[in-house]
């Protein structure tokens, strides 16, 4: 849930701008940063859990660069649709449906690239504490790892 709420903070920010410059106007505007980044969040959510799926990240299909055009997709028609139903304007609903999802785009994948990277030290940590926990395997451990057993040892 906090991978989710930080890329909404992200999403609010430049939807908001995004619509100010478009519109001119800070009630349309706050409404927009309001409505479309939190319907994007539902949808992200969602995302996540779909790309989630074993089968999806067995399959090599769950990198970040595809991830981030599954997403594009959802965005884009989110924009859209949620500025269209605010302004009434088709150009206005089409000219945020570019650029605010663009810009989010490129933030969603830097975002995915410092969470993938995070997990990965949670889970060399946590590999690590395994092995520490287990004393007595730390010789046969160790002549599989480039790991000091001294150094395990004493990291506890």
């Amino acid at each position: 849930m906090t991978k989710t709420i930080s890329f909404a903070i992200i999403h609010f920010f430049v939807a908001f701008s995004v619509a100010y410059l478009l519109t001119g106007e800070i009630l349309i505007s706050s409404l927009i940063a309001m409505i479309e980044p939190m319907v994007n969040t539902v949808a992200f959510f969602f995302h996540e859990k779909a790309w989630q799926t074993k089968a999806l990240l067995r399959s090599g299909y769950a990198n970040p660069g595809r991830k981030t055009f599954s997403f594009a997709v959802v965005h884009f028609s989110v924009a859209f649709g949620v500025a269209y139903l605010l302004t009434g304007d088709v150009l206005i609903g089409s000219v945020m449906a570019m650029i605010e999802p663009a810009i989010n785009t490129v933030a969603y994948y830097f975002h995915e690239r410092i969470w993938q990277k995070k997990t990965a030290k949670q889970a060399a940590k946590e590999a690590m504490g395994h092995l520490a926990c287990h004393h007595g395997e730390l010789q046969q451990c160790a002549d599989v790892s480039d790991i000091s057993v001294d150094n395990v040892a004493r990291s506890n």
